[in-house]
């Protein structure tokens, strides 16, 4: 079996990480930023949200598309890293003094707010052209199936890592306003790690796609695709719905300790809340492949249920950790979950395309219409404080009611999925073109690695997975099931 090299661990190690250096700033604090300097109204925080989610959305699916098209991914991922560090410290530019100085008919604190939405989508289309499409790309290109567990083990916990090391380390500079320095240090490195991916990320040979770019681009959006991919389209559902729960209270969640639950010391909350949630994630992995991800998705979500409904009990600084514990612990189980049932159902040969799906489902709408609904909370329950004779909108615990409310209509969408249960579809490689085996059982990536090397070394067309009982998994090909279907016709 061949292994990861150090080369290729370094580099999905160090851009990956860094990666979601840029990411945790984007999601975590720029929300802050806007509502601590230049406005406390919601609905910009809302705004940029949703636009930011439209450009990466629409930048995923343009840039992904593009990449597979040239056969390459090397000068995305370098050059969109070097523009993405530049966009990022810009943030540190904009106040409402300087914006002022620039349009002096303006109102400045809206026309700030309006500069920091678009930078947002500016920093979000060089960030999702570097990451979202290119780096994972790279990802799928670059590990074979038999590791591809153990690498995505690591790339999951990157996002908690980044969350733990800019909580922990950096936090003290926002609380203290020095926001430039904080732009510009993360900035900078982002710029730093796509010089330093000229030399290490290593291009790989891929076939140049030769059809149309166009149809390409809207291959996931036809009826007849979503019709013959019930299982990956109700993933995407289940998915969609429960990240417009998530972004009902995440975009609001620092703000709503520091105002609300008035915790100057917020980052040991996050801390204690990430670290556990990381070890649940870690730990519970090798259960879920056990007993199947979808028999596991439900009381995963029931968890972060008890979560959500914890956090709008409780106001103390020992019970939130806890309630946030459960609703974070609950929250990367069911992440880790749908990711995979996504994965799993994806077809192999459309990898790249389906990433930009992917995001229509979990970052588009959901970035959209969960801030919009936390925003409508926020400002439905007139709570307010004034400072310096302005008054100021605070998020409350209905945020976190709110969401426990849209957690739940993913249950519709898990029950059609355990509907199409006992359908599991598999696509491998062979000497012969694209293999589609049917099966009765959820496979685990190290079983389908294992049919992966039979086949390459059998050119096999069936395969039978044994056991002391007999046999738990009979695959069929595509083909072959096309034919028995045409004897009963």
């Amino acid at each position: 079996m061949k292994t990861i090299s150090k080369r290729l661990w370094t580099t999905l190690i160090v851009v990956g990480l860094v990666g979601q250096f840029a990411w945790t700033i984007e999601n975590m604090y720029f929300n802050v930023f806007l509502y601590n300097t230049i406005s406390t109204d919601p609905r910009y925080i809302s705004a940029m949200v949703g636009w930011s989610a439209a450009a990466a959305t629409l930048t995923t699916l343009l840039m992904g598309v593009l990449s597979d098209r040239v056969g390459k991914r090397k000068v995305f991922i370098c050059g969109g890293y070097i523009l993405w560090g530049l966009s990022t410290a810009a943030f540190g530019f904009v106040t409402v003094e300087n914006v002022q100085k620039l349009f002096p008919a303006a109102a400045g604190a809206a026309a700030a707010a309006v500069m920091v939405v678009i930078l947002d989508c500016v920093m979000t289309f060089f960030g999702s052209t570097a990451n979202d499409a290119a780096f994972n790309a790279y990802v799928t290109d670059t590990v074979e199936n038999e590791n591809r567990g153990k690498a995505e083990s690591v790339l999951a916990i990157l996002p908690l890592v980044s969350m733990l090391v800019v909580f922990g380390l950096f936090d003290g500079m926002t609380q203290r306003g020095e926001w430039r320095k904080f732009f510009a240090i993360f900035g900078g490195l982002v710029t730093l790690t796509g010089i330093v991916s000229l030399l290490l990320v290593q291009e790989q040979k891929l076939t140049p796609k030769k059809d149309s770019y166009f149809k390409n681009l809207i291959y996931g959006l036809r009826p007849d695709v979503v019709k013959s991919h019930p299982q990956l389209y109700l993933s995407f559902a289940a998915f969609c719905v429960f990240s417009i729960a998530v972004q009902v209270f995440f975009p609001f969640l620092i703000i709503y300790m520091q105002n609300y639950l008035h915790f100057d010391n917020y980052a040991i909350v996050l801390g204690v809340v990430l670290i556990v949630a990381s070890l649940l994630s870690v730990l519970s992995g090798k259960t879920i492949d056990r007993i199947g991800k979808l028999k596991c998705l439900l009381p995963s979500a029931g968890i972060m249920l008890w979560g959500l409904v914890g956090m709008f009990m409780v106001r103390k600084f020992a019970t939130v950790i806890l309630a946030g514990c459960i609703m974070m612990g609950g929250y990367m189980l069911v992440t880790a979950i749908l990711n995979g049932m996504i994965r799993d159902f994806t077809p192999k040969d459309k990898v790249g395309h389906f990433q930009g799906i992917r995001m229509i489902f979990g970052v588009l709408l959901p970035m959209i219409i969960g801030p919009a609904i936390g925003a409508a909370v926020i400002r439905g329950s007139d709570s307010t404080y004034v400072e310096l004779g302005v008054v100021k909108t605070v998020p409350t615990p209905a945020i976190f009611l709110a969401a426990a409310v849209v957690l739940l209509l993913t249950v519709p969408f898990v029950l059609l999925l355990r509907k199409q249960s006992g359908k599991y579809t598999y696509r491998f490689d062979s000497p012969v073109g694209k293999m589609e085996f049917i099966s009765n059982i959820e496979l685990t990536e190290q079983e389908q690695g294992r049919i992966q090397t039979a086949i390459d070394e059998k050119a096999a067309t069936i395969g039978i997975i044994g056991g002391e009982d007999g046999p738990t998994a009979i695959f069929v090909t595509k083909q072959e099931q096309d034919l028995e279907e045409q004897k009963h016709e």
